[in-house]
């Protein structure tokens, strides 16, 4: 008897290691909404929030309350990487026509890690900076034709999906942008077979999501991200 269960006890240990082991990891790639202090990598990138500190400009304050860190919690996941820039753009334009390159979405596309799911979440910069929209566009492409939105946005997917062939990728469209970004991410994502979550009704102070907008967010994509 003692035999059997001794079995049976190894056998669900052995099942609770294999399911900690499988638990699909997930990258957050994304601006100033996804980034928090401590949690980013590399930790070079600029922040919006931090530990303990508002800055007179929002109320979280704790990891806990990002709508990814949430999100994961939730799902069960475990996190493969934040990739995450204050005021990153997915063109090469930023604002006031300075030059983003460094600090866009390409530049970073090759710093992922290995994960099973990419929470793809830009473009707000895009919209506020006013970068040039450009023409659609999926081949041949041209490093200068990334200063624009559409081409840069189409390349990023192809080369997500080229670079992370076996990751799950979704884009998160932020709410409240001039109509020609989200629409035009819907276009492309159509043209890559890319699911986009377009966000709704977020609340925010200075422009980025409170406390409450996190939780939104994490609802929002965890409802569309089964």
């Amino acid at each position: 008897m003692n035999k059997r269960f001794f079995t049976l006890g190894m056998a669900c240990l052995f099942s609770l290691l294999l399911f900690a082991q499988c638990k699909p990891s997930v990258t957050i790639f994304g601006d100033s909404y996804s980034t928090f202090e401590g949690y980013i990598t590399p930790d070079t990138m600029e922040l919006w929030y931090f530990k303990g500190k508002t800055l007179n400009r929002t109320d979280v304050v704790d990891v806990k309350q990002t709508w990814w860190w949430q999100l994961i919690k939730e799902k069960g996941w475990k996190l493969e990487r934040n990739n995450s820039w204050s005021g990153a753009t997915i063109s090469y334009t930023g604002y006031n026509k300075q030059d983003y390159k460094n600090r866009s979405f390409i530049t970073r596309v090759d710093n992922l890690g290995n994960p099973d799911i990419i929470l793809l979440f830009g473009a707000t910069n895009d919209a506020w900076a006013g970068s040039p929209i450009g023409d659609f566009k999926y081949e041949n492409f041209k490093d200068e034709e990334f200063y624009s939105f559409r081409p840069a946005f189409a390349y990023l997917l192809e080369q997500l999906q080229n670079r992370y062939p076996t990751a799950d990728l979704y884009v998160i469209s932020n709410c409240e942008l001039r109509e020609e970004i989200p629409s035009s991410m819907q276009t492309i994502c159509n043209h890559y077979g890319v699911k986009m979550i377009q966000l709704h009704d977020i609340d925010k102070q200075n422009g980025h999501p409170t406390v409450k907008g996190m939780r939104q967010i994490a609802d929002q994509v965890g409802e569309a991200v089964k």
